[in-house]
């Protein structure tokens, strides 16, 4: 696709509010945005989101008010802030279920593939995320075909194991984009 074909589509690119992993939300957000997608960052609130790294951002939305039917796909970036606001946030479960049901692309990198976990979406799928004994363990009891790989993408759904992974990662979600 070139950057035109991508013009009218539009990415919700979520993150913690705070201890968000600085590569996992720049590295995909600036693909997408050379591809010429819309993105629109979303956070618990729209302060200023701080990451591991120093990075900051500041949200378009607050999850809550975001509402999957604008968007083409969604994309949770990943970093030690995901286990306190995004595993258990009622609202982005929603509209994860939400894309589930539309079709649409949905993709989540280091530990926020729990947060797919956690919905049902990845029963019976393939997909990787942040090795570590919490992590593994989630995606095993909620039926998940755990892989160790850089990015494992599962129909719709794109999964990235960490912060080097952030290129390959937003690099096949534009790809899934492409058929979806």
């Amino acid at each position: 696709m070139t950057e035109t074909e991508y013009k009218d589509k539009k990415i919700l690119l979520v993150i913690a509010q705070e201890q968000f992993r600085d590569e996992e939300c720049f590295v995909p957000k600036k693909l997408f945005e050379a591809a010429g997608l819309k993105v629109t960052v979303a956070a618990e609130s729209k302060k200023t989101a701080k990451g591991v790294l120093g990075g900051t951002i500041k949200p378009d939305i607050a999850i809550s008010d975001a509402r999957i039917d604008d968007y083409d796909a969604i994309v949770i970036s990943g970093g030690s802030g995901s286990r306190k606001y995004l595993w258990n946030n009622k609202a982005l479960q929603a509209l994860v279920k939400g894309a589930d049901d539309l079709k649409k692309v949905i993709s989540a990198i280091c530990i926020s593939p729990v947060v797919l976990a956690r919905t049902g979406i990845l029963k019976g799928k393939e997909s990787t995320v942040f090795k570590s004994p919490d992590t593994v363990r989630e995606l095993k009891e909620h039926g998940v075909i755990y892989l160790d790989r850089e990015v494992v993408v599962s129909g719709r759904v794109v999964t990235g194991r960490d912060p080097a992974s952030a290129d390959a990662f937003g690099k096949a979600v534009l790809e899934a984009l492409k058929k979806a």
